[in-house]
């Protein structure tokens, strides 16, 4: 699937160079945008706001 192919490069960096600090890096920018789609069409938007 090309959709996939820039988080399998990725993955296979990480691996290939032992890069495992960049793991969490990339999860929790991930996380963070998971969250703000999220927090526009929701009714909880007003207190995910006010947590930043």
């Amino acid at each position: 699937m090309k959709r996939f192919a820039l988080l399998r490069d990725l993955w296979a960096f990480m691996l290939e160079n032992k890069k495992w600090w960049l793991l969490p890096l990339i999860l929790m920018l991930l996380l963070v945008g998971v969250l703000i789609v999220f927090a526009q069409s929701s009714a909880v938007s007003p207190f995910i706001y006010a947590l930043f």
